[in-house]
């Protein structure tokens, strides 16, 4: 495991920083952000530093260079991005889009497609969001219930999804739909790009709990989309899937927020009944805990980042950063309005502690433990597909899906 960039590698950081340093705004602490996704002009932000990325050659580094890419190397990206995390630039707008949506259409699409949409996508000039989730199927994409049918060259697509980030705000969508209810229900789905325009695609937001409106529901009645914009064959929509759902666990892994030393700098200011709550031993095994679990994550980032480094593809300790890292996410929140006592109820950023960081990442955390896949079905993954252990029993395994037992 090396640590340390290559004398290449050294190089593109240098030229990375310089750029950076010319075009944005250097964070003056960890605790310094910008809220990319607020603000009347947040939108705009976002696709002017897009385009300037793009202009830059620092747009989706290792994408092939007839699309509009750079064709640069896996490590090369990783740098740009761990460089950009130390200034103040807007990028939530396209983390669905760029990091799965595109890359979906560049593995399953036509060149037609490709030649259309992965320019224009890069530049910044239309956004994507990614249709899959739907209330009656919870973590299982499989088993939606949104349909399409054959009527000449289009499909007629009617159902609905949920859980839909950015729709609101999206100019083209990827939707997997059931195009066959006669076979097994991995069996029967196509994906299909849509447009977001369309007549009978109506998007509403949905309010959470934090006031905001990130998510929204996505209603599909009598949209025809033509058969030329389906990715794959059909009945082939699992196998599509299949490449979002591995682009969306490795774009949300990571994780984010408040760590262990904001929670160093929280617990030296607040005051418990013995003292200072950095003096007391159940505050300081807690830090501890969550020391350890950071370095474990970063440590087992290295491990993906050296394998990138050789040309190699990474194995799969990369689908378990999530599993630790979401929970932590969520407790560390927690524990952090806990040792603010009463002031731990208050969300105000102007007077709450840290800026209400930790009120924040709370709220986020339980999303978060579902995004990209539950911690539940993440164990599973980790257990089948890396340990080798039995799969769960399924009882549907075969069966057709229009027979399968439907709840009332």
């Amino acid at each position: 495991m090396d640590f340390n960039d290559t004398q290449e590698e050294a190089a593109y950081r240098a030229e990375v920083r310089k750029w950076l340093d010319a075009n944005a705004k250097r964070k003056a602490s960890k605790k310094d952000t910008l809220d990319a996704l607020s603000g009347a002009d947040a939108l705009q932000r976002a696709k002017d530093w897009q385009r300037k990325k793009a202009e830059a050659g620092f747009a989706c580094i290792t994408w092939p260079k007839e699309y509009g890419g750079q064709g640069g190397t896996s490590i090369q990206s990783v740098i740009y991005s761990q460089e950009e995390a130390n200034y103040l630039v807007p990028t939530g707008f396209y983390d669905i889009g760029l990091g799965m949506c595109i890359p979906t259409v560049l593995a399953w699409g036509t060149e037609e497609h490709k030649a259309r949409y992965v320019g224009p996508a890069i530049r910044g000039e239309e956004i994507w969001c990614q249709l899959f989730s739907e209330p009656a199927g919870g973590s299982d994409v499989a088993g939606l219930r949104t349909r399409a049918e054959k009527d000449g060259d289009e499909w007629v697509i009617n159902g609905q999804k949920v859980w839909t980030s950015g729709a609101h705000y999206c100019d083209y969508g990827i939707v997997v739909v059931r195009t066959d209810p006669t076979v097994p229900k991995h069996k029967g789905l196509t994906m299909f790009i849509v447009d977001m325009k369309s007549p009978g695609v109506e998007v509403r937001p949905i309010r959470q709990m934090s006031g905001e409106a990130n998510f929204n529901e996505v209603f599909f009645t009598d949209v025809r989309v033509p058969d030329s914009d389906r990715l794959g064959q059909p009945g082939d929509g699992w196998k599509v899937a299949l490449t979002t759902l591995m682009n969306e666990r490795l774009a949300v892994g990571g994780g984010g927020g408040a760590d262990w030393s904001e929670l160093v700098d929280l617990a030296r200011d607040a005051e418990l009944a013995d003292g200072p709550a950095i003096n007391n031993g159940a505050v300081r095994e807690r830090i501890a805990q969550w020391y350890v679990e950071t370095q474990g994550l970063k440590y087992t980032k290295f491990r993906t980042l050296t394998a990138l480094s050789k040309g190699q593809t990474p194995g799969p300790e990369s689908s378990i950063s999530k599993i630790v890292s979401a929970p932590k996410m969520q407790e560390l929140g927690s524990f952090a309005m806990d040792l603010q006592d009463i002031g731990g109820i208050i969300r105000d950023r102007d007077i709450s502690a840290q800026n209400a960081t930790f009120q924040n990442q709370w709220f986020g955390g339980a999303g978060y433990r579902i995004a990209g896949g539950t911690d539940e079905i993440l164990r599973n993954i980790v257990a089948e597909r890396v340990l080798g252990l039995p799969q769960d029993i399924r009882v549907d395994k075969n069966v057709p899906f229009n027979e399968m037992p439907k709840g009332k």
